[in-house]
């Protein structure tokens, strides 16, 4: 019994070593692409139509009676 637990604890320590995170390049790699959908978002939430519906939406909102 102590013997595979032994194993079991050499096997977890061995994974727990492991390099699991990213590298400094896929850190780079996930900033330009959440860069680029935000600025995807920005436009299509600044956009003529976009931007009328939001703020009819917040001048309905404002104006229901309570």
């Amino acid at each position: 019994m102590r013997r595979r637990i032994r194993e079991v604890a050499v096997r977890l320590r061995a994974r727990s070593r492991a390099d699991a995170g990213m590298v400094t390049s896929e850190y780079a790699m996930g900033i330009i692409a959440a860069v680029g959908f935000a600025l995807l978002l920005y436009e299509v939430v600044t956009s003529g139509q976009v931007r009328e519906e939001l703020q009819s939406i917040v001048k309905k909102a404002l104006s229901a009676r309570m």
